[in-house]
């Protein structure tokens, strides 16, 4: 497939627009975002934003019902999906470049002039009800802890909500509410309208035309305070009644990846533990070695996977972020060992950081792995359209230009600057939470129990230091949540 240079984001018309021409492709991508997300929930309707972008881009047009917008994309083959999010809010389509203005005719109809059908609407609020019910808070532990986690590092804070909203906001909006919020959020100066594929020569400009029926101007954008501090590690208990304990441990990051030192400690984060390979150091020490659970990972920004890959999903940005270690579920006694396994050996990175083969080895990692990252024209394009949203190129751009010149000091001095073990939030989804806080204040060791019996001596011996390393655990900052009441109200 060749590509020609990426056109640089600019204003076509009034409206802002990223181009990435690929003419031997055979495919055409439409990412159309708006500058609105979750952070633009008004208080009492959280979940307002991921309603009104399911309604439109779920619905149909004022010329066609839901069923009709179906059976138009079916014998194209195409797709579009709808991914709300905190800051940014993307439609997104793709189709064989032979249908493309078949269904740009369809896309621009549910954007432009949405049906607003009250069936549509009461389907995407329900369904978005059913996620936080039935998923977040009844079968998905993981998801749930990593969502709980995000809550108690924002608490007070417009990132403190989940994309979904809460289940009474949810109850409480009407169809009239979601019109309003199309009407002050969709608008031109908040549209960044992405395309790439073999796309005709005069669509560009058929884009800069119909999307004039926008409203003019652009809504202010939220706020942000800084996050709550953390005294100390804070425990936040959400009692349910399961068998397994999911941990997620956080604090927010004072950085993003516009941020020059955000490139050392990618580097320190991905040796610690990149997402879902054998290179992560709490992959091996918990899975390989103990076979605690299937995976432990680190990040220093958000992160959502990209369907079934290892990658990141695009077009999930943040003005702010922060640093997070996922422990994917263990058995409800080892929780206690495994959460002192992994401040443990977060406190060994930020006291003895890396050696300089640790740091030469990932590094070179890192810069192949990040050419993965855009071996599809939609990624591409999703990479430069965040690119715009943090003033800079592409990520893997970026890492290009910024990792050769990194050294070891520098990777090892930002890891100190940045990472403290000793000020943590750590959100934990189990049974008998009460019982698993005084098991983690307490001095008395937390032993790991195998399901086969190791007879490694020198991990046996590692693992008595493990099962008493203590936790700076403050005890007036422990909460307890039934899992029923999480993002209730």
């Amino acid at each position: 497939m060749t590509m020609k240079k990426p056109v640089a984001a600019k204003e076509e018309g009034g409206i802002a627009m990223v181009l990435l021409p690929a003419p031997s492709s055979p495919l055409v991508t439409f990412r159309i975002q708006f500058r609105t997300g979750a952070i633009d929930d008004p208080e009492d309707l959280y979940g307002l934003g991921a309603v009104t972008a399911l309604t439109i881009g779920e619905g149909g047009t004022k010329e066609l019902t839901r069923r009709q917008v179906i059976d138009r994309l079916y014998p194209m083959a195409a797709t579009l999906t709808v991914q709300p999010d905190r800051e940014v809010t993307t439609f997104i389509g793709q189709v064989h470049r032979d249908h493309a203005a078949e269904f740009y005719r369809v896309l621009t109809g549910l954007l432009l002039t949405p049906r607003f059908d009250e069936n549509d609407f009461r389907r995407s609020r329900d369904m978005l009800i059913a996620s936080i019910e039935t998923g977040l808070r009844g079968t998905d532990d993981e998801e749930l802890g990593k969502e709980a986690l995000n809550a108690f590092l924002y608490q007070g804070h417009p990132y403190g909500r989940t994309v979904m909203g809460t289940v009474q906001g949810l109850r409480t909006i009407v169809l009239e509410d979601v019109k309003r919020h199309r009407a002050l959020h969709y608008r031109r100066a908040n549209l960044l309208v992405g395309l790439a594929g073999a796309y005709g020569s005069g669509l560009p400009g058929a884009i800069r035309e119909d999307f004039q029926a926008l409203p003019a101007g652009a809504t202010p954008r939220a706020a942000l305070p800084p996050p709550p501090p953390i005294e100390g590690m804070e425990l936040y208990m959400v009692e349910k009644d399961t068998p397994t304990a999911a941990i997620s441990i956080g604090a927010p990051l004072p950085l993003t990846r516009a941020d020059r030192d955000f490139y050392a400690l990618m580097v320190a984060n991905s040796w610690l533990g990149e997402h879902r390979t054998f290179n992560g150091r709490l992959m091996n020490v918990m899975r390989a070695a103990r076979g605690l659970n299937y995976g432990d990972y680190s990040y220093i920004e958000t992160f959502v996977q990209d369907g079934g890959s290892t990658f990141a999903l695009t077009n999930t940005p943040r003005r702010q972020q922060a640093f997070s270690i996922w422990i994917r579920p263990v058995a409800r006694a080892n929780a206690p060992f495994a959460l002192r396994q992994v401040v443990r050996e977060l406190r060994h990175l930020v006291d003895h950081g890396l050696t300089k083969e640790q740091f030469e080895t990932t590094r070179a990692f890192l810069l192949n792995y990040s050419r993965l990252w855009s071996q599809s024209v939609t990624r591409r394009l999703g990479a430069m359209m965040d690119a715009r949203f943090y003033g800079m190129e592409p990520l893997a751009d970026r890492m290009q230009e910024a990792l050769p010149k990194l050294t070891v000091g520098e990777v090892n001095e930002v890891v100190k600057m940045y990472l403290d073990p000793g000020r943590l939030r750590v959100a934990i989804v189990a049974a008998g939470a009460r019982g698993l806080v005084q098991e983690l204040v307490s001095a008395a060791p937390t032993p790991i129990t195998y399901q086969t019996p190791t007879t490694d001596a020198l991990l046996l011996a590692e693992d008595k230091e493990i099962e008493v390393f203590p936790l700076a655990i403050n005890q007036e900052r422990v909460r307890i949540y039934p899992a029923a009441t999480m993002f209730e109200e």
